[in-house]
């Protein structure tokens, strides 16, 4: 991607079961391992999803997803990621916004997540949100060919 993305002009579309592969194949990109097309589209069908896709440019480019569940009045991202050409542009921040936003829409009073303890820019995005630690899964993301790391448990009330 050679254009200077705007999160102003960023769309969030709802994701539904027909972007499973869309959705997959930019997670193999961005996790290892990776959540496959079946993996995803069970994810997008359950009834309790709320998960968006990200789209800028024109031609639209898919450049971020965000999964997660709602479970009575809380809600918990299950994945989120951003292309790594448009990381540390905004992208990251956009979709979470547009996240928190319609759940404080459905009601939602509070959303977890998990982030590993070795990702700086996820900590500091999320830091900046207003989440808060929580407490910890030692050794819980096991590396390729590196030491397992920490998943920070965080909290943000909405």
């Amino acid at each position: 991607m050679t254009q200077t993305l705007d999160p102003r002009h960023i769309s969030f579309l709802l994701a539904g079961p027909d972007r499973a592969a869309e959705i997959a194949a930019l997670h193999a990109k961005l996790f290892n391992p990776a959540w496959d097309e079946a993996a995803v589209l069970a994810l997008l069908d359950h009834p309790a999803a709320a998960s968006y896709i990200a789209l800028t440019g024109n031609p639209k480019l898919t450049v971020g997803f965000v999964m997660s569940q709602i479970a009575g009045d809380e809600a918990e991202i299950l994945s989120i990621g951003v292309l790594p050409a448009v990381q540390r542009h905004g992208a990251g921040r956009a979709i979470m916004e547009a996240l928190i936003r319609s759940l404080k829409r459905a009601e939602i009073t509070r959303l977890f997540l998990d982030v590993a303890a070795d990702n700086e820019a996820a900590n500091a995005l999320y830091a900046k949100l207003g989440f808060k630690e929580i407490g910890r899964r030692k050794g819980y993301y096991q590396r390729a060919g590196g030491p397992a790391q920490d998943a920070v448990n965080l909290a943000l009330e909405i």
